[in-house]
């Protein structure tokens, strides 16, 4: 999977990469759309847009799609920027809902160049590092209607 994505990046870059993803079917079916994806894989923006068919039973955004919408990104994020010396993986994640989200909700994830220094120093070979990160989902005022937190598992290769 990891050789996968690179060659993605190789070959499409962010532009191609977020519209290929936007076609996904478990993106697509939901609802989900990958505004943005800035050229060095450092800022995603993804909105999720309210429907009839990804409402909970009392007129909400489902749980569900509201944490599908978080979840590949720190770790395609990492993978980019890491390259190919490193193992990453999705370890766990988190969803805390704090509101009920309506209309388009948006998460807008940032990987700064403290969080990989943190990474390349505590991620050597043979001894993993499994920071978290969180995002926050926000509606069209900026009210917080969720808290995500994703545990990323890493590993330099031997």
């Amino acid at each position: 999977m990891q050789a996968r994505h690179y060659l993605w990046k190789l070959v499409a870059g962010p532009r191609t990469f977020r519209a290929m993803i936007n076609l996904w079917a478990p993106f697509r079916g939901a609802g989900i759309k990958v505004r943005e994806i800035a050229p060095d894989f450092r800022r995603v923006v993804v909105d999720l847009r309210m429907r009839f068919d990804n409402r909970n039973y009392v007129g909400t955004h489902f749980g569900g799609s509201l944490f599908a919408m978080t979840d590949p990104w720190f770790m395609l994020m990492m993978m980019n920027n890491l390259g190919p010396d490193y193992i990453v993986w999705d370890k766990a994640g988190s969803v805390r809902f704090l509101k009920p989200g309506r209309g388009t909700v948006t998460a807008d994830f940032v990987l700064t160049e403290e969080m990989l220094e943190d990474v390349r120093t505590k991620a050597i070979p043979g001894v993993k590092y499994e920071p978290t990160y969180s995002v926050e989902v926000k509606d069209a005022n900026g009210v917080v209607v969720a808290s995500v937190e994703k545990t990323l598992h890493i590993r330099k290769k031997d």
